[in-house]
């Protein structure tokens, strides 16, 4: 058992690490972007990957940094908005401009800023890591400094019917989405598979990103009386129509997507997320990582580790090992090494298709019990 200085020790080492103050690189800097929303609505879910890459960059340069140089993580807000995205890119070509050395951005929380940031991304000396952004077309565009360490939403949709089907028993089933790439290209996905598995969908409905009144929407819901929910969408909507549906008496199974996994569906459902299910790209940090590793989380960003950190530092594992397998820095090289290569990493071993998505990537689903979420399937 590690005794309490020992921990504190190591704690207080990885703090040092993120000052900048650990380490013994000696080439230089080399930045890592980190390309989430950090203000608005979604700063909370954007934090969580922060924090991640943080971490496993504190790690690094306690260890010597990466190929002899000190990771520094520069966070970029893209508030949620594809214009703000867009716009942010020009600070990453002013530091390529200037002569800095920058292997990576790693993001965007969501697929559509990372669409729009995409167009500029891919000129540039630079590898795209994502964390959670999934829409399929990311992939199938064939960029070729573009991976991800969190399944599509092809992979999802599939796994979400057989969910509904298999184990809710569902026969029919009420899809709704957001109006974002995101929600629009996932809900279109789960249809063609739900309708493969023989169920019917008796509803499809698209709301506003950040709805939050649903009365039309329940009332539509309670004429053709599914089996089940499925939403694609937020955790800035998911919470508001959990709520009307239980306050309107329907309490039919409901499963939202990963965009929902997020501490404020329960906290913002009024008390109604109980028995809901949520999916995730990975699952819950205190289920697959030790003690020691929540500590060390909690001295980098002084708060606990949420949802998505586990992706963040996943990114940064393997963008790190790429690297070292290669023994470059230069963006040929790690992407090839991103290509040829495994990675050990707190998902387990990972690998990557020539697109730059997963080989074998899981999706976990979780449901809400005692207002927290207990995973049920993998």
């Amino acid at each position: 058992m590690i005794s309490k200085l020992f921990l504190g020790f190591i704690v207080l080492l990885v703090a040092l690490g993120v000052a900048g103050c650990g380490g013994n690189a000696e080439r230089g800097e080399v930045v890592v972007y980190v390309a989430v929303p950090l203000s608005g609505f979604q700063a909370n879910g954007g934090q969580t990957i922060l924090g991640g890459v943080r971490l496993a960059a504190a790690e690094i340069n306690n260890d010597g940094g990466l190929l002899g140089y000190q990771v520094v993580v520069r966070p970029l807000d893209d508030e949620s908005d594809n214009t703000v995205a867009l716009g942010r890119t020009a600070e990453v070509r002013q530091a390529l401009d200037n002569g800095e050395l920058v292997l990576a951005v790693i993001g965007h929380l969501n697929s559509g800023q990372t669409l729009a940031a995409m167009e500029v991304y891919q000129d540039l000396p630079l590898v795209v890591l994502s964390a959670t952004a999934s829409e399929q077309s990311l992939t199938e565009r064939q960029y070729d400094n573009f991976f991800r360490v969190n399944a599509n939403d092809s992979v999802q949709a599939r796994v979400s019917a057989d969910f509904l089907v298999d184990q809710l028993q569902a026969r029919t089933v009420a899809v709704l989405h957001n109006n974002t790439e995101y929600g629009r290209g996932l809900a279109a996905s789960l249809v063609t598979d739900l309708e493969g598995r023989g169920a019917r969908v008796v509803l499809q409905l698209e709301v506003e990103e950040g709805q939050s009144l649903y009365s039309e929407e329940v009332s539509q819901i309670q004429q053709v009386v599914p089996d089940a929910l499925f939403y694609a969408g937020y955790e800035i909507e998911a919470p508001y129509l959990r709520a009307a549906l239980v306050e309107a008496g329907l309490t039919l199974p409901m499963l939202a997507s990963d965009g929902a996994f997020l501490g404020a569906t329960i906290d913002e459902a009024n008390g109604t997320a109980e028995g809901m299910y949520v999916n995730a790209f990975a699952p819950s940090p205190r289920s697959v990582a030790d003690a020691r590793w929540v500590e060390a989380y909690q001295a980098v960003e002084y708060r606990n580790p949420d949802t998505y950190s586990v992706n963040g530092y996943v990114a940064m594992q393997v963008l790190a090992e790429a690297a070292r397998k290669a023994n470059s820095l230069e963006r040929a090289a790690v992407t090839g090494s991103l290509r040829s290569h495994s990675f050990d990493t707190l998902l387990d071993t990972l690998r990557f298709e020539p697109d730059g998505d997963l080989v074998d990537p899981q999706i976990w689903i979780y449901q809400v019990v005692d207002n927290e979420f207990q995973q049920v399937a993998r």
